[in-house]
């Protein structure tokens, strides 16, 4: 007996190959998805325990929580260097800016040592309210300077954010004469390598910038504004979109996160290093975007891919430390990974590649 189906009746939804992969790999979050489940099958069958989780003394560990926990400053960093780029713009002062941030911090948290009730106890030299806000307010004041060499003098973005990466850097160093700056307030320590609910304390830092971030992009017109500008900066500014300002506003926002970013890098470490806090952040920052899948070109742009790209970056280290293979060919994997995304978003690359097929 034949069952036919009823004139009208829904069909059940399939791909134009019918295959489930080909979903997979058209969805824009599949190849980022795809990248990070390779990783970590490939970890898991070459580091013994590698899923394995236990709680101790409240809190949970395992190299999962390792990854996540040591990517938040990158994933910061990331959500910041997105819309920098979904606007056809570029950051490489990011490390710099996560130096200053951190050797403010240091130098203005310290502790000094006294005694309370016959014990040795450190307080802070000042209140650490006040210096986290000037922490960030160093930060904030370097994305307006970048802002105003992009938006009000026209620099080309790589070229404005060059003169902050040398001289951002140049001045955490000058403050701190090169010395690393070492904090012994306790309180403080809780940004990078504390504890809530038995989960990092920087995992709910990252995941509240991320929520206002993406209600910011999902529920105004911001996010809307951000890809017309990306896409064609002349006939936004034509339809009355102020790209000035927009972009003076991404690059503020960029350096606000970076400053969060080095805030929690010298609180886990307990100190400032300025000659190294923040070293190639930003290429990691700007890999982890378009592995997420946002466009160089400008307009498309993926705050969950650039989570996820974060997520690949950390993986792929902490999986090549773990092997015992040495630091140098992560730079080299790194660097063709760069590769191989640039080639994916070249459009003369995918006309041949369609010629070939042809």
């Amino acid at each position: 007996m034949t069952i036919s189906t009823p004139a009208g009746a829904a069909r059940p939804a399939t791909t134009s190959d019918g295959s489930v992969l080909h979903t997979i790999l058209t969805h824009p979050l599949g190849r980022p998805v795809g990248a990070l489940v390779l990783l970590l099958l490939v970890a898991f069958f070459t580091i013994p325990g590698f899923f394995h989780l236990e709680v101790r003394d409240g809190h949970l560990y395992g190299s999962v929580i390792d990854i996540i926990n040591r990517a938040a400053p990158l994933m910061l960093a990331a959500l910041g260097m997105t819309l920098v780029i979904a606007t056809r713009g570029i950051d490489i002062s990011v490390g710099a800016v996560v130096a200053l941030s951190g050797t403010v911090a240091a130098m203005l948290i310290g502790g000094t040592m006294v005694m309370d009730n016959g014990v040795p106890t450190y307080v802070s030299n000042m209140p650490m309210g006040w210096a986290l806000a000037a922490a960030l307010g160093a930060a904030l004041l370097c994305g307006a300077w970048n802002g105003v060499l992009v938006a009000g003098l026209g620099l080309q973005p790589i070229v404005a954010t060059l003169i902050l990466m040398v001289a951002g850097r140049g001045l955490a160093q000058l403050l701190t004469d090169g010395q690393i700056v070492t904090v012994y307030y306790k309180p403080f320590f809780f940004i990078g390598s504390g504890y809530l609910f038995g989960l990092p304390f920087s995992l709910y830092l990252v995941a509240a910038v991320f929520i206002v971030t993406a209600l910011l992009m999902k529920k105004t017109a911001l996010g809307l504004f951000i890809q017309a500008v990306g896409i064609n900066p002349v006939a936004a500014r034509l339809a009355g979109i102020k790209t000035a300002s927009l972009i003076f506003f991404v690059y503020v926002f960029c350096a606000a996160c970076a400053g969060l970013s080095g805030l929690m890098i010298s609180s886990n470490i307990k100190s400032a290093d300025a000659n190294n806090a923040g070293l190639m952040l930003e290429l990691d920052a700007i890999l982890a975007v378009t592995l997420g899948g946002t466009s160089l070109a400008g307009g498309k742009f993926s705050l969950v891919g650039s989570m996820i790209g974060a997520l690949i970056i950390q993986t792929l280290t902490y999986t090549i430390y773990s092997l015992g293979v040495p630091p140098e060919v992560n730079m080299v994997v790194k660097s063709v990974v760069v590769f191989l995304v640039c080639m994916s978003q070249s459009s003369e690359f995918k006309q041949l590649l369609q010629r070939r097929k042809a």
